[in-house]
């Protein structure tokens, strides 16, 4: 409980207390300080779960995983993930994704392919994951063509699926594509939803369709104050100064606080 309310502090003194400690005791601290951003604290506590003879199962290679999200930690993910295969997990698909999502964040799309090639099985999660490694590090043209995979392979993208591959379209070159995934959001149910919104925004303002951008800004139920700078953003970006300032004043009188990215669009305006 307290380490899903990010109070790792109370997580481990009760941690500390506990008179004998389970696997699921491990994993529950572990998995609080991976979750949290900690990910040299959770390493440290699966080595001290390795020295107390307690064998680590699923969960704990999946909270490993997210621990090692930095290029600085590739070695020992590899080294875990070494160390899952030799236990019979390789092939579990929570874990496979896991590890997709690792070697994603450290910036090691090759083993992270590989990683998705060789799943017996796939879901939505493990095509998603592999798409946002993909747009992550720039490699649109991949990720488009994933996508494209994904769909003719049956499985739905969802609303984490639409968000990521939003993000492969970078210019105006990529709109025609753009808006074919709109016409699947669309189709999808998922287009009302703030985030969603949000990304539709801006993949038509990094597209160069400031009217479609605005458009769906409009139609937007529900505004962050994200859906507020990705259209603001737009309008600088593309050189329509009076149309930023005159939305941050919107923004402003619809009660919506700017926050620093606000700040440094209508600067740029």
């Amino acid at each position: 409980m307290y380490g899903k309310c990010g109070s790792l502090h109370d997580a481990r003194s009760v941690f500390d207390r506990m008179f004998q400690c389970n696997s699921v005791s491990w994993n529950a601290i572990i998995a609080s300080y991976a979750q949290n951003g900690n990910g040299r604290k959770a390493l440290e506590l699966f080595r001290q779960m390795q020295l107390k003879d307690i064998a680590p199962d699923k969960i704990t290679f999946i909270s490993i995983f997210t621990a090692c999200s930095c290029q600085e930690a590739i070695g020992l993910g590899k080294l875990a993930h070494a160390f899952a295969a030799s236990n019979g997990f390789e092939s579990d698909v929570c874990l496979g994704n896991a590890l997709i999502g690792m070697y994603g964040r450290c910036g090691t799309i090759k083993d992270a392919w590989r990683v998705f090639l060789m799943m017996p099985e796939r879901n939505a999660v493990s095509w998603t994951v592999m798409i946002a490694g993909y747009c992550q590090h720039g490699h649109s043209r991949e990720a488009l063509q994933l996508f494209q995979h994904m769909q003719k392979e049956g499985v739905k993208p969802d609303k984490v699926t639409f968000i990521s591959i939003l993000e492969a379209c970078t210019d105006h070159s990529d709109l025609a594509q753009g808006r074919l995934i709109h016409s699947g959001i669309v189709a999808s149910g998922t287009e009302l939803d703030v985030v969603v919104g949000t990304a539709i925004v801006s993949m038509y303002s990094r597209c160069e369709s400031l009217e479609d951008a605005h458009r769906i800004f409009q139609k937007m139920p529900e505004r962050s104050v994200v859906s507020w700078n990705a259209m603001i953003s737009g309008y600088s970006q593309h050189g329509q100064s009076k149309d930023a300032l005159q939305l941050f004043y919107q923004m402003q009188q619809e009660g919506v606080n700017p926050d620093k990215v606000t700040f440094i669009s209508i600067l740029d305006a």
